[in-house]
């Protein structure tokens, strides 16, 4: 059976400077070439220079007019991190959208980032909370929208207190399990603690649900060699319409939370379909591991002193 089309109406983003991590390829990529074309200017930071030429290559050969340009990041360095907010606060233009998007997902045996974390929990979530830590001014400047994509994996798991760097035994899907529970606790806290303290910044989180992205396949980086068997059968269903999302339709709850004007802090967006698979995108029910505002307080407070980093508004 064909697949019906899935789109959403996304609003004029002129005017309107906007960031997303993890946009060299998948459905980061997807997403920049969507605000390119309603208009926003749009900044990709990229570890790797090469794909993130091709990626704007791709996005200005099918939105002429877009407004797009590169940065240097890696989310696995706190060094590049506080550069990347370095420049950018130098540059002095607010942001009015940062869409989290950026991850890696169970490397087949455990590996630290530059600065000794385990490699999920490192880029997944303190990469990216030491990134809007460090982009609070502008963020506060531009009234932001703040989306964190987090994952259908976290719906159940749990953080690992008592070893976040999984260091006394790892085990590669619950380490990147606990790094989306991490990442959308901090989303869910960045919104209350702005509300609180009239930062002016609206946190929502998203999942893509499941959709055949470079996330399990092959990634030399990742010391994983071949595609795993996992993704193989996520495309073969993919391909024929059955259950899961396409790399085209995954992107939308993330763009529908960062966009929409009736979306409102501290909501969540995934795809409609059976077990949230894919589909439309839609509001839905925080997931149960995602509800403790005391794991949420707690995951802030210790990601704070991890990354010697501080949330001081303006």
């Amino acid at each position: 059976m064909p697949r019906r089309p899935i789109d959403i109406d996304i609003p004029d983003l002129t005017g309107r400077r906007a960031l997303v991590t993890g946009a060299s390829d998948g459905l980061g990529l997807g997403i920049a070439e969507r605000l390119a074309a309603a208009g926003a200017e749009v900044i990709l930071p990229v570890r790797n220079p090469r794909k993130g030429e091709t990626a704007i290559a791709r996005i200005r050969q099918r939105v002429p007019a877009a407004r797009v340009s590169l940065r240097s990041l890696d989310l696995s360095s706190l060094d590049s991190v506080a550069a990347l907010g370095d420049t950018l606060r130098d540059e002095g233009e607010p942001i009015h959208l940062l869409i989290n998007n950026a991850g890696v997902m169970t490397p087949p045996d455990r590996q630290v980032t530059a600065d000794g974390f385990e490699l999920q929990f490192g880029t997944n979530h303190l990469g990216h909370f030491a990134l809007v830590a460090r982009l609070l001014p502008l963020l506060q400047a531009g009234d932001a929208r703040v989306t964190s994509q987090v994952s259908i994996a976290a719906r159940r798991g749990k953080v690992n207190w008592d070893d976040l760097n999984w260091e006394r035994s790892y085990h590669g899907q619950r380490a990147y399990v606990q790094s989306k529970i991490a990442f959308g606790l901090f989303g869910l806290e960045l919104d209350r603690r702005s509300r609180a303290g009239g930062w002016g910044i609206t946190s929502t989180l998203s999942h893509p649900g499941v959709a055949p992205t470079s996330l399990l396949a092959a990634r030399p980086e990742l010391d994983r060699d071949e595609d795993t068997r996992a993704i193989r059968l996520i495309r073969s269903l993919s391909a024929r319409g059955i259950l899961v999302g396409t790399v085209e339709t995954a992107k939308f709850p993330a763009l529908m939370a960062a966009t929409d004007p009736a979306a409102e802090g501290g909501e969540f967006y995934g795809p409609r379909g059976p077990g949230r698979l894919g589909g439309a995108p839609t509001e839905q029910r925080l997931y149960p591991p995602l509800r403790s505002t005391r794991d949420a307080a707690r995951i802030w407070e210790i990601s704070e002193r991890l990354t010697e980093t501080a949330f001081v508004a303006a």
